[in-house]
């Protein structure tokens, strides 16, 4: 599928929009991103298959206990308007809310569902992944909720600790492990190294860390961020990453995350990208085709400890997508009506 316009079209408020993910945070952020987009408020369905359904998924069939319309299941209640899903769990479960609506509910499905373009009436891949299709939506970065409204309020009204920050400042977003990527050693004294070389040079840092971010990764980091001038991120109070992103000059961020480099690239600042290790001695080829694209575009740099690259035009996949689902919604909606 071609890519429509990025102006956004919004969907009725009245129009009932489920988010069907197994809790991961990446996919649920995207899912929420997409639906914010479209004006709607979703309500956030989280399943957990148990073995043996889990065992056979995304091609297998939906544990009887999370089936559509069950009292008490995480699909209880009216069928949705609209699903949106993502991760390979959910797929039965958005195969399921399909069939028990009599294919009223309109399915969209966020990255390769491993099932063929048909698994949903429509589908979402990165640029990197290689599935096409008539229904198939593709571009470059990821969704996000991180919307340019978004970025404006948060630049608008920062809170305290980024507002006091001097520039010039960067914001660190650093990652962790995974299953692509291993924060060694030496990975961390050479972020760690990077910067003080930014501090050293007079450049301020807002740093805020993961879940998965190492420990040993965290103090180094704090311990090179000059006294006055940045801070890292405790956890306590409101996360002012949206603000981080919004009022630095250039964001620093681990490429152990897909979202988080594409939601960088959302603020048309410089991107300067660290590489941890990858496991297996190189990255994924997925991920070596993302960067090498918005290298292309000019997004993003390579980290070497300073300040390179200048703005560019923000790249966000999300009304992008948001605009074709809308587009199809409504063209199947007016279909319906007149069949009926």
């Amino acid at each position: 599928m071609s890519e429509p316009s990025s102006e956004p079209l919004r969907l009725p408020s009245g129009t009932r929009c489920w988010v069907v993910t197994d809790g991961k945070a990446g996919d649920e952020v995207q899912c929420v991103g997409v639906a914010e987009a479209l004006g709607l408020h979703p309500d956030i369905r989280r399943i957990a298959p148990r073995r043996p359904w889990s065992w056979f998924m995304p091609w297998g069939p939906a544990d009887p206990r999370e089936a559509p319309g069950r009292e008490g299941g995480p699909l209880a209640g009216p069928l949705p308007d609209l699903l949106i899903a993502s991760g390979r769990r959910a797929v039965a479960s958005l195969r399921a809310v399909k069939a028990a609506s009599a294919g009223r509910t309109f399915t969209v499905f966020l990255k390769d569902p491993r099932t063929g373009a048909g698994t949903a009436d429509l589908i979402w891949v990165p640029e990197h992944d290689a599935l096409r299709g008539p229904n198939v939506v593709v571009t470059l970065t990821s969704p996000h909720g991180l919307s340019a409204a978004r970025l404006a309020a948060a630049a608008a009204d920062p809170p305290a600790a980024v507002a006091a920050t001097p520039r010039p400042r960067v914001a660190l977003v650093l990652g962790g492990n995974s299953r692509h990527h291993v924060f060694t050693d030496a990975d961390i004294a050479r972020l760690a190294d990077h910067v003080r070389m930014l501090a050293d040079a007079g450049v301020a840092i807002m740093a805020t860390a993961s879940r998965r971010t190492p420990t040993q990764l965290v103090e180094r980091i704090r311990s090179a961020i000059a006294p006055g001038r940045g801070f890292l991120w405790d956890g306590t109070g409101p996360n002012p990453y949206a603000a981080m992103l919004a009022c630095a000059d250039a964001v620093v961020v681990t490429a152990d995350s897909v979202n988080m480099t594409g939601e960088a690239c959302a603020t048309g600042k410089p991107v300067l990208l660290f590489e941890p290790t990858a496991r297996g001695g190189a990255p994924p080829a997925k991920q070596k085709r993302l960067i090498e694209g918005l290298k292309r575009h000019g997004a993003v740099h390579s980290f070497q400890g300073k300040l390179e690259g200048h703005a560019y035009e923000p790249l966000n996949s999300t009304p992008i997508i948001a605009a074709a689902i809308a587009r199809a919604f409504i063209r199947r909606t007016r279909n319906v009506s007149a069949t009926g």
